[in-house]
């Protein structure tokens, strides 16, 4: 029997691992797997060797801060993949994480193949990463196909595989009347997948929420969170006495929550990908602490934080960043949208057409499946 072991370091990197990992299963039956996962590895029936949380730290000064516990974990999850002696190691996202624990086992065990699902954003900054990560990782499956060119430039193995945000799913029908209730219009709000930025966007949040409440009426805001925050998410809306605010955790109340909304306002990253793709009108958000932001700025190439914005080179999707990442500018930035559907329609429509660029004939996760397989 073969073994793969998926190493993630987020529940987005969860997320994307469980949905190749789903189509791996469907053709090839005799693999035996250990991971760093989370809910949805874990709902594949797929061991955790740890809780996810106790490596997602954010930001330079909080890795910084906790150098010596993420130095400990990398060589518990090197001496862990060693003893488990797979076949292949597949690392999901999070490259500061996962390929350093990548690189430590190549090292070790030059036979265990490595593949990495998510690039680094070379494209974004420190492109001359790539020269180093050939050395110990076997295969690159990309999520975009303007990713291949710093890639192949260095002879690096890789391949375009599509995002699996992107894929057309069939979905079952769900009754969200106990949620949302008849006649009421739904907004939905992602304020992050980590504790850290849920304590930093959530106060801004409830304030907008407040702010809307003033002036519209029968509106329903829920909150995409993980099961995992969504105490803490909660907690939040419980302290505000808000009584138009729910919290969903399982994804296929999710997708069906984010269909029928007329809005969403999203913490920057690939969820944005996601709400594009149903066609929904949005925001991002977000905010880090200055020192994160000073580093973050003199290090990036690109004017722009959301992938749309970045493909088209231009701002489609309106990006309230660190100071304009406030209630009162989220406030006016949504009542503009709700109140010009000459906007809204402008919007979904520039989406559209960065989205078919971004966009493959099929299923992303089930290529990255075959391409995985072809290693074992």
């Amino acid at each position: 029997m073969k073994k793969v072991f998926i190493l993630t370091g987020e529940a987005s990197g969860d997320k994307l691992a469980s949905k190749v990992i789903a189509d791996l299963k469907k053709i090839n039956k005799d693999i035996q797997y250990l991971s760093v996962g989370g809910e949805n590895l874990q709902s594949l029936g797929i061991k955790s060797i740890y809780n996810l949380k106790e490596i997602t730290y954010l930001g330079f000064t909080k890795v910084f801060l906790n150098i010596f516990k993420i130095n400990k974990k990398i060589n518990e999850t090197v001496k862990a993949i060693i003893d488990f002696n797979p076949h292949l190691l597949f690392t999901v996202d999070s490259p500061d994480f996962t390929l350093r624990v990548a690189e430590k086992v190549k090292k070790l065990n030059p036979k265990i193949k490595t593949i990495h699902y998510v690039a680094p954003q070379v494209w974004v900054w420190r492109e001359n990463r790539v020269k180093k990560i050939k050395n110990f990782i076997d295969h690159i499956l990309l999520l975009f196909h303007f990713e291949k060119k710093y890639f192949e430039k260095e002879n690096m193995s890789c391949e375009f595989v599509g995002h699996p945000l992107l894929q057309n799913k069939e979905r079952e029908k769900i009754d969200l009347n106990q949620i949302i209730g008849k006649n009421k219009a739904l907004i939905s709000v992602f304020s992050g997948s980590r504790k850290s930025e849920i304590s930093v966007l959530m106060p801004i949040l409830i304030n907008f929420i407040k702010l809307m409440n003033e002036k519209y009426a029968d509106m329903i805001y829920v909150f995409h969170s993980t099961k995992e925050y969504s105490e803490l998410v909660q907690s939040f809306i419980t302290q505000s006495k808000l009584s138009n605010c729910e919290i969903v955790s399982d994804d296929k109340i999710k997708s069906h929550i984010l269909q029928k909304s007329i809005f969403a306002v999203a913490k920057s990253g690939t969820v944005s990908l996601e709400i594009s793709n149903v066609k929904i009108p949005s925001i991002i958000i977000y905010k880090m602490n200055f020192i994160n932001f000073f580093i973050v700025k003199s290090l990036v190439k690109t004017k722009f934080a959301n992938i749309i914005n970045i493909a088209a080179n231009k701002e489609i999707i309106p990006e309230l960043l660190q100071s304009d990442c406030n209630s009162k500018n989220i406030f006016k930035h949504v009542s503009s949208f709700l109140e010009d559907p000459n906007k809204i329609k402008e919007q979904l429509n520039l989406t559209q057409e960065i989205l078919n660029k971004l966009k493959i004939n099929g299923s992303s996760s089930e290529l990255a499946s075959l391409s995985i397989n072809k290693f074992l």
